[in-house]
């Protein structure tokens, strides 16, 4: 009886992880049934996600979200996007109110192993910087002692602008704001002396002021922070959707497919890396439960990474950025690689 009765436990316990499983393998599923992908964004950065003087979001993480709706349903238009604090953007993704975040997150290991979370993959490399009035005199930030700093709250940025003044013996005052708009209006106010946040939203802050030209973004960078999208710990499936629609884009700059030229790749291309990609074959878009031309679509709807970050941030957008460490990797200083889609 005895071991009947250990038999049933196991059986039990065995019922109850597959149902579990079973249970926790649904974000397809309610995204489908929803008709809507629900993508987590910043609540209003340059380059990032910002609505124009029509109200419709644009920017880099914006765009990464209409191309997921592509994938899962070829058609850019069925996503919500919910802007999100950053003291609130993880909350809101463990407890199902947004199905992803494109939002300007960190890969921190503390952020991987204790939130129940997972970051995908990243998508751009940034570091943290401080910037002020241009007439300010100052050249590096080791000379603003005593300065007050505005920071956002719940960020990474805190962290790394108290452990970089604590290890060169010098005070400063932070001020803590929950938005980036409010931190941007107090500098701009007097305030603050500078503002500590990631370089590329420094830029993108600059390039949304009245007058740009009169501030100035430090050259020295504090940290690593490479942005990643975020999903709930318990969907493998899902997980991997993000994971290589994000490959996808990137390595569809890697092999020159466009959203001009898509069409005609897919149809004369005898590269066998370009025709999986396509969906002329169909092996990967199964693996993925997606349509056989999922990352056509993508590609034709949004671009690739290049064109991506071309129009919302590169040096001919207000914004400006250069492409850094976001190149590819086969280009001076890149560090974006596609793993194999294969």
């Amino acid at each position: 009886m005895l071991g009947r009765g250990i038999v049933a436990a196991a059986a039990l316990a065995c019922t109850l992880l597959t149902s579990a499983t079973a249970s926790a393998q649904q974000t397809l599923e309610a995204i489908r049934a929803r008709g809507q992908l629900v993508c987590g964004i910043h609540t209003g950065v340059a380059g990032f996600a910002l609505p124009d003087s029509r109200g419709v979001w644009q920017g880099l993480d914006v765009d990464l979200c209409r191309g997921l709706a592509v994938a899962i349903f070829n058609d850019p238009s069925k996503v919500r996007f919910m802007p999100l604090s950053s003291s609130t953007r993880f909350t809101a993704l463990g407890s199902g109110e947004v199905d992803v975040l494109f939002r300007t997150s960190t890969m921190t290991m503390l952020r991987d192993v204790t939130l129940g979370l997972r970051h995908a993959v990243t998508y751009f490399y940034d570091g943290h910087g401080f910037m002020l009035r241009a007439n300010s005199g100052v050249t590096k930030v080791a000379e603003m002692r005593d300065a007050t700093i505005c920071l956002i709250q719940g960020t990474t940025n805190e962290q790394v602008t108290a452990d970089y003044f604590r290890s060169i013996n010098t005070p400063f005052r932070p001020v803590l704001f929950e938005r980036t708009d409010q931190a941007s209006a107090a500098l701009q106010a007097g305030r603050c002396d500078a503002f500590g946040t990631d370089a590329s939203q420094l830029a993108g802050v600059r390039a949304a002021m009245p007058s740009p030209r009169d501030w100035t973004i430090l050259p020295e960078r504090f940290s690593k922070e490479p942005y990643g999208a975020y999903v709930r710990r318990d969907d493998a499936q899902w997980f991997d959707i993000v994971r290589w629609y994000t490959y996808a884009v990137i390595e569809a700059e890697e092999q020159g497919v466009t959203s001009t030229n898509a069409e005609e790749q897919r149809r004369t291309s005898t590269n066998p890396n370009t025709r999986r990609l396509l969906g002329v074959t169909p092996e990967l878009g199964e693996a993925l439960k997606l349509d056989r031309a999922w990352a056509y679509n993508v590609i034709r709807a949004i671009g690739n990474y290049g064109e991506l970050y071309n129009r919302t941030m590169g040096p001919d957008t207000p914004v400006g950025l250069e492409r850094g460490p976001n190149e590819l990797w086969t280009k001076p200083g890149g560090l974006l690689y596609a793993l194999p889609l294969r």
